[in-house]
C-alpha cells in the first residue's frame, strides 16, 4: 500500500525543488543583458551574482592562507596576482544542491524555526564547500596541476556536496526520530476515565 504521508512530501519536495531551481534560472535570465532584461531585477533580486561575489571572496581568503595573494576583477573574475585566474562561471554557484537541500528541509515534518536553522546550516557548509574547491581550482591552475584523480572540480563538487546532503539527511532524520521517541515516552497516560475509575485493559 502507497504511503500516502511519503507521497506528499515528495510531491512537496519536487514542486519545491521546481520553484527553486527553474526560478533561480529565471533570476540569472531577468538579470543578464539581453531581451528578457529586467534593471529591478539585476539591482535588487540578483542572488545568484551576490552568491558568486561573496564565492570569490572566501575563496580568495582560503587561497590566501596557502600563501597565494589574490584579487577580484571584473566579470567574477578571480585572480592569484602576477598569476593563473578563474572565472566564477553559472555552473560554479552551486545552486543545483542550494535547491535540493532547502526543498529536501522545507518539505519534511518540523516548525519553521527547525527548519529554518537546518536549510541555513546546510547552505552554509555547502558554500564552504563551494569555496574551497574554486580555491584549489584556482591553485591548482596556477601551479598546473591536475585535479585528483583526473576528475574535473564539477564533479568533484557534486560528489563532495551530496556526500554532505546525505550525511545532514541522515542527522536531520535522526533528530527528527529522537523528538518523536522523547515525545512518545514523556506523554502522559491517561488511566482514568471521567469518574475515576481505572480502566484495566
Amino acid at each position: 500500500m502507497l504511503d500516502k504521508k511519503f507521497l506528499w512530501f515528495v510531491i512537496k519536495f519536487l514542486l519545491l525543488f521546481g520553484v527553486l531551481y527553474v526560478g533561480t534560472l529565471g533570476v540569472i535570465g531577468l538579470a543578464a543583458p539581453g531581451k528578457y532584461y529586467s534593471p529591478f531585477v539585476a539591482q535588487y533580486l540578483d542572488y545568484v551574482s551576490w552568491i558568486k561575489n561573496s564565492l570569490m571572496w572566501s575563496a580568495g581568503i582560503f587561497c590566501g592562507w596557502f600563501g597565494y595573494e589574490t584579487y577580484q576583477m571584473p566579470g567574477f573574475i578571480l585572480r592569484i596576482k602576477s598569476g593563473a585566474g578563474v572565472l566564477i562561471a553559472m555552473s560554479c554557484v552551486g545552486y543545483g544542491v542550494y535547491s535540493f537541500w532547502t526543498a529536501y528541509v522545507i518539505a519534511n515534518d518540523g516548525n519553521w524555526r527547525k527548519k529554518f536553522l537546518w536549510v541555513t546550516g546546510g547552505l552554509l557548509l555547502l558554500w564552504i564547500i563551494n569555496s574551497i574547491r574554486i580555491a584549489m581550482v584556482l591553485i591548482s591552475i596556477h601551479e598546473k596541476r591536475p585535479m585528483p584523480l583526473g576528475i574535473d572540480h564539477h564533479t568533484w563538487f557534486n560528489i563532495v556536496a551530496y556526500i554532505f546532503i546525505f550525511s545532514m539527511i541522515w542527522l536531520f532524520e535522526r533528530q527528527g526520530r529522537q523528538l518523536k521517541n522523547g515525545k512518545d515516552v514523556h506523554q502522559p497516560t491517561n488511566h482514568f476515565n471521567n469518574n475515576n475509575q481505572q480502566i484495566i485493559s
